[in-house]
């Protein structure tokens, strides 16, 4: 078998002129840091939503520990630096971690609407969710495809990882797309209601996740690079969740008993 085909089964140290799935060794200390910011914002996620009884923003504590999870591959992979099975971990989690903060955006975009009255929007509340929650699972979907397409060859001896690169980019572009509209229709949203402070919570975190998606290329294969856009980022917007979580800023009650005028 060949010496590379051996390397991704094992847990050997970096080898001077062998590349790593990477292109670099994972930082340990990130990787570590990474993990603890994660898995804090985890727990105060889970209280959050258990306290004020938010159950539809569990979603946040789920992308989180996803978050947890792809980092520890990190981790893992900072001392088996060519193992197939921690930079699968890792790579896969990671691209799936920020649609379950932007399902919440969506859902929290909806209950705004819900408060404000459907002047707010020209969608209706419950079709940010199904819309773009479509968008992302099929995303999603062809990303899996993709990189299931990828690993297949790349564990064969000169296999070629071009068509599963190739398809597992386009998902990613398709969910790039996909965010956009939905910026648009937030920027709508805001304009309608540019007066209401609920808006904070939304437009602060949508940013960071935008800055976040992304897999192939320069920027992914220079670690400092993935750490800023991809590592700081998403603590960034996990970060705006816990501090102005959905139970603090959202009124209770049903949401057909608190419709308000939007300002014109």
């Amino acid at each position: 078998m060949d010496e590379r085909i051996q390397l991704q089964y094992g847990c050997p140290a970096y080898i001077e002129g062998i590349g790593t799935p990477y292109g670099y060794v994972p930082s340990l200390g990130a990787g570590i840091a990474f993990c603890a910011l994660f898995g804090l914002s985890t727990i105060v996620h889970t209280v959050q939503f258990i306290w004020k009884r938010q159950w539809w923003a569990s979603v946040f504590s789920v992308g989180c520990l996803v978050e947890v999870i792809g980092w520890a591959g990190r981790t893992w992979s900072a001392k088996c630096p060519y193992n197939t099975t921690a930079f699968l971990m890792q790579i896969s989690t990671l691209i799936i971690a920020p649609t379950f903060f932007t399902a919440g955006i969506y859902i929290l975009l909806g209950r705004f609407i819900q408060v404000l009255g459907r002047e707010s929007s020209f969608l209706k509340p419950n079709l940010y969710l199904w819309i773009f929650c479509t968008c992302d699972i099929i995303s999603l979907v062809v990303q899996a495809v993709g990189g299931g397409m990828a690993s297949g060859e790349a564990d064969k001896i000169d296999g070629d990882t071009a068509t599963g690169t190739h398809i597992m980019v386009a998902g990613i572009v398709f969910q790039l797309f996909s965010i956009t509209i939905f910026v648009v229709c937030a920027v709508d949203f805001i304009r309608r209601t540019i007066r209401n402070r609920l808006l904070q919570s939304v437009t602060g975190s949508v940013i960071p996740l935008f800055a976040a998606m992304g897999w192939e290329g320069y920027l992914i294969t220079r670690e400092a690079y993935f750490i800023a856009l991809d590592g700081a980022m998403m603590v960034v917007s996990v970060a705006i969740f816990n501090l102005l979580h959905p139970g603090w800023m959202l009124p209770s009650g049903k949401p057909d008993s608190y419709k308000m005028e939007v300002p014109r």
